[in-house]
């Protein structure tokens, strides 16, 4: 499916974006209803667990998941999502075809069923999803080692950096100290992917600390 763009501008905030996501992931057949779960924003990019019941409250056989205890079934969902000339637009996908963007929560994750084929889209798209919230989110003077060199923009590289920080104006903004050169560089959350900690601030001692302890001996 392609882009959707709304051009009457009735989608212009979160909340609006919320509530939309809502109604798309909501639906009443003759045998079935569909109903939002859970939706969480991430960048551009909503992600939506829908359930699907039956209206009798029999079992709901698919051929993709297996029915939950309660007789559903719970699927995710991605949507694409950006502003155009100030109109709204959305590119929806179910997560068995293999959407490319994959950020979704693990909490989003958690809500739904399991996959019938280890082999299927949905469960690489799943995998994807949990690989990326397993990067870690390093703090100010964690030392690491980066699994892969990172080339700069003049042809250099770096793979060991500590986490540290510069200011913009009034805001703190992440950035990383080269190990080798003392310079500074921006890198995004991929490049962090199967990164290794060396050293943690918060494992250092503490000079005070080590004063005190010292003076107990």
């Amino acid at each position: 499916m392609g882009w959707l763009f709304y051009t009457d501008r009735r989608v212009q905030t979160y909340a609006d974006e919320k509530a939309e996501i809502a109604r798309l992931c909501t639906s009443h057949g003759d045998t079935r209803r569909t109903e939002l779960v859970k939706a969480c924003k991430v960048g551009f990019t909503w992600y939506a667990a829908a359930k699907v019941t039956s209206i009798d409250g029999s079992p709901v056989e698919d051929t993709t998941y297996v029915t939950d205890a309660d007789g559903s079934i719970t699927f995710g969902a991605v949507f694409l999502t950006r502003h155009d000339d100030g109109c709204w637009g959305y590119k929806d996908m179910e997560e068995s075809a293999g959407p490319n963007e994959s950020r979704a929560p693990l909490n989003l994750l958690a809500l739904l069923s399991e996959l019938k084929d280890p082999d299927s889209y949905a469960h690489a798209w799943r995998q994807r999803c949990r690989d990326w919230a397993a990067i870690p989110d390093y703090e100010e003077g964690d030392k690491i080692r980066l699994a892969t060199p990172v080339t700069l923009t003049d042809g250099s590289t770096c793979q060991v950096v500590t986490a540290t920080h510069y200011r913009r104006g009034r805001q703190k903004r992440r950035c990383y100290r080269i190990e080798e050169t003392g310079g500074l560089v921006r890198l995004s959350k991929a490049s962090l992917a199967g990164s290794e900690l060396l050293s943690s601030a918060k494992g250092a001692a503490s000079p005070v600390l080590a004063e005190f302890l010292a003076g107990r001996e």
